[in-house]
């Protein structure tokens, strides 16, 4: 019952070309697109940059004529597969899918049919799998992103694959796609208590913007940035501290001892918490009128 569950919310969201678009390819068209007008810019302005000595010599070693390693390119792309816009995007997609029963009145026709756990927990699988397939897709952009740096600065290309390489790329694809069905949970939440398409897509932004600002806030308090209640109210944060633990090196060991368990332990919180209070609610809704 709940692949079939799964199966008709995937066929519904497929026939939802607006939301599909939004959440998945407009992303990735846009990162090409500032990535490609960024690097002929740089070429343009290639010999200012290089002759000044207050240019960040991050910026010089990028406009270098050396090789890239696209094995490099595509760990450093899997660390930012859930950026920003990437999680604003997704939303979009994630809204529709857990609020759009209650903005079309269409619950009372489907849960006749499959118990409330399935037909949540449906929607929840959808969603992990649209995370998937924009993280794919970022990932053909990372790529043609690089090509266009390759051939505009006319650096050689390399793939230089390592046992390390493939398990940092594993794991910060892991985390990225952690973060972004996380961040959409709160939007499940959302959803089922106001019945509102509307909370459910502004809910989850306006908690992840005051997460971002939380040690700013907590600062002034005597909260540092490592101590639990900071971690445990910052789960971006938290991914963050973990992706540095498994790149390791000085910045990993800098690292205050206990932050990558504080850091599981925010990322559980505001994964498993939000889904078990969703499951929960919509359990004892009542549907009569939807």
């Amino acid at each position: 019952m709940l692949v079939d569950a799964i199966r008709a919310e995937g066929f519904r969201l497929s026939k939802n070309r607006t939301a599909v678009f939004w959440s998945l390819a407009f992303v990735p068209l846009i990162t090409v697109a500032i990535g490609a007008l960024t690097n002929f810019v740089l070429k343009g302005s290639e010999t200012k940059i290089l002759g000044d000595e207050k240019m960040p010599p991050q910026l010089k070693e990028a406009l270098g004529r050396g090789t890239l390693d696209m094995a490099d390119a595509l760990v450093t792309t899997a660390a930012n597969f859930a950026n920003p816009l990437v999680l604003l995007f997704v939303l979009i997609g994630a809204a529709t899918i857990y609020a759009g029963d209650y903005r079309w009145e269409t619950w009372r026709l489907i849960s006749a049919r499959n118990s409330r756990t399935n037909l949540l927990l449906a929607k929840l699988a959808v969603v992990a799998g649209l995370a998937l397939a924009a993280m794919g897709l970022m990932l053909v952009a990372g790529v043609i992103e690089s090509l266009i740096k390759a051939a505009v600065f006319e650096r050689t290309l390399t793939m230089n694959i390592t046992g390390e390489k493939v398990g940092l790329f594993a794991g910060f694809a892991g985390l990225s796609w952690l973060r972004i069905v996380q961040f959409a949970m709160m939007g499940m939440l959302a959803a089922v208590v106001t019945r509102s398409l509307l909370a459910a897509l502004f809910v989850p932004l306006v908690v992840g913007i005051a997460q971002f600002f939380s040690p700013q806030m907590l600062m002034p308090m005597g909260v540092m940035p490592d101590a639990w209640v900071a971690v445990l109210l910052n789960p971006g944060a938290a991914i963050d501290a973990i992706q540095t633990v498994l790149k390791g090196g000085a910045e990993a060991a800098a690292l205050p001892a206990g932050l990558a368990l504080k850091a599981w332990a925010s990322i559980a919180l505001w994964t498993l918490v939000p889904l078990a209070a969703a499951l929960a609610w919509f359990r004892r809704q009542d549907l009569s009128k939807e």
